[in-house]
C-alpha cells in the first residue's frame, strides 16, 4: 500500500522567471549551479532555461515538498543568492507549482 500512496504523491516546482543585465547570464548560470549544489533532502532536480539570444531565463527546481525547499535555504545558499541579486535587471517573478503530470522521454539506448 505504501508504494501506491507514494505514487499518488506529487512533487512541487519552484519557478523563477527573470532577466539578467546584458552579458551577465553566464555568471548567473555559474551561481545557479553553485546554489543548486548546496541542496540536499527533498531536492529532485533543476533546470535553467534561456531564451535564445537574450539574457532572459527561467529556473525550475523540483522538490519533494515545499518544506524541504525551505529547509535547504541555509547560509551558503543565502550568500549565493546575495551574489546573484545584482545581476538581475529587476527582481524575478517566482511561483510554486504542484507537478500534476510527469511524462519521461524515451531513452536513447
Amino acid at each position: 500500500m505504501t508504494e501506491f500512496l507514494d505514487f499518488l504523491k506529487h512533487k512541487f516546482a519552484y519557478v523563477a522567471i527573470g532577466e539578467f543585465k546584458p552579458g551577465k547570464f553566464e555568471e548567473a548560470e555559474q551561481l545557479f549551479e553553485k546554489a543548486v549544489s548546496t541542496y540536499t533532502k527533498g531536492f529532485k532536480g533543476a533546470y535553467l532555461l534561456r531564451e535564445p539570444g537574450t539574457d532572459k531565463g527561467i529556473a525550475v527546481i523540483f522538490w519533494e515538498n515545499i518544506d524541504d525547499m525551505e529547509a535547504n535555504q541555509n547560509e551558503a545558499y543565502q550568500s549565493i543568492l546575495h551574489q546573484m541579486s545584482p545581476l538581475f535587471t529587476q527582481s524575478p517573478t517566482t511561483s510554486f507549482y504542484e507537478v500534476c503530470s510527469e511524462i519521461p522521454g524515451q531513452s536513447s539506448e
